[in-house]
């Protein structure tokens, strides 16, 4: 490894950028961790850090001591910077009820937090998810407090908060489970457009693309990412993982890592094809994942590098197809 180009400089050298999702502790105290993160990606989200629950351990109090923990590194490593999130329906704080407060305090409460975080980091990250998960699987709009409260112009402030502070800053609606061409997707497409007629300021889309218990055909992908650039918005692959399920696994270990492999490479061919720029992996390693600890029934090495701090096919697949693929 230590002969080879590592994979942040060949992407770099394709305009590439290669990121994982980021946690604080491991930062803080596990040299393995921070070695592979600072030699191998080039672009970093925060994991939770920058989460309304995280950040906010008491009413009147913001705790930024993990989120800057984070944030700093990757400025210190020459690495692009994804915040998230500032509106999600999920990982708001212990301490906050809903029920206490009245439509027009719920708007207040998140303009307050848009304006304070956003604001605090206007010039150390390049990107916010601003709003995430806002639809539903069903292709509705996902019954969560901010929409109870303000209804679909909830999307709207938020956006519009966070370009009042922090106008230089890449402004993302971020989804799972629309990668491909769905119902979803074609919900959250619609959703978009609205925001687009309204003038909301919002400069991309990010695709999740969690391929767990299915896995988006890539010609799908391809579709789905083309008509968003249609719409003049970014678009990023924000949060990949690919496991297996006991049906879908081919049964051993390295049979497993090879289709995730070309699984991988797939995902990356479709990058380069349709001018996605950045491909961020949720984790470093297999043993910093979330699957297993959510989905008992899937395989349990979803990422690049095994927990033993080696990089596995996916690494090698990613790599390759950065230093030798020519787009269609």
């Amino acid at each position: 490894m230590a002969d080879e180009p590592r994979l942040r400089d060949v992407a770099a050298d394709r305009d590439f950028e290669i990121g994982a999702a980021v946690a604080a502790e491991p930062l803080r105290t596990d040299a393995s961790y921070k070695k592979i993160l600072r030699n191998e990606f080039n672009y970093v989200t925060a994991e939770n850090a920058l989460k309304m629950g995280p950040l906010r351990p008491a009413r009147h109090t913001y705790d930024f001591r993990d989120a800057d923990a984070v944030v700093d590194y990757a400025r210190e490593h020459d690495q692009t910077v994804r915040a998230h999130t500032l509106a999600w329906h999920n990982q708001t704080p212990e301490w906050f009820q809903e029920w206490d407060y009245t439509d027009g305090q719920l708007e207040d409460f998140l303009r307050d937090h848009v304006h304070t975080t956003a604001g605090r980091y206007r010039s150390r990250v390049d990107a916010w998810d601003v709003v995430n998960e806002a639809v539903a699987d069903d292709g509705t709009m996902r019954d969560n407090l901010w929409y109870d409260a303000m209804g679909e112009r909830y999307l709207d402030r938020a956006f519009e908060w966070a370009d009042e502070v922090a106008s230089e800053t890449d402004l993302y609606y971020n989804d799972y489970g629309a990668d491909g061409v769905n119902e979803k997707s074609d919900a959250i497409y619609d959703l978009v457009s609205r925001m687009l007629d309204r003038g909301v300021p919002i400069d991309g889309v990010g695709l999740q693309l969690h391929a767990l218990h299915e896995k988006p055909a890539p010609e799908s992908v391809a579709e789905n990412v083309r008509r968003f650039r249609e719409l003049d918005l970014d678009v990023q692959i924000t949060e990949m993982d690919v496991a297996y399920t006991p049906a879908d696994d081919p049964g051993d270990r390295d049979a497993r890592w090879e289709k995730q492999a070309e699984y991988y490479r797939a995902i990356t061919e479709v990058c380069l094809d349709e001018g996605v720029d950045t491909l961020v992996v949720w984790g470093v390693r297999d043993s910093d994942s979330w699957v297993s600890s959510w989905f008992e029934s899937l395989t349990g090495d979803p990422l690049l590098f095994d927990a033993g701090n080696d990089p596995k096919p996916a690494y090698h697949a990613i790599k390759e197809t950065l230093e030798t693929y020519e787009p269609n």
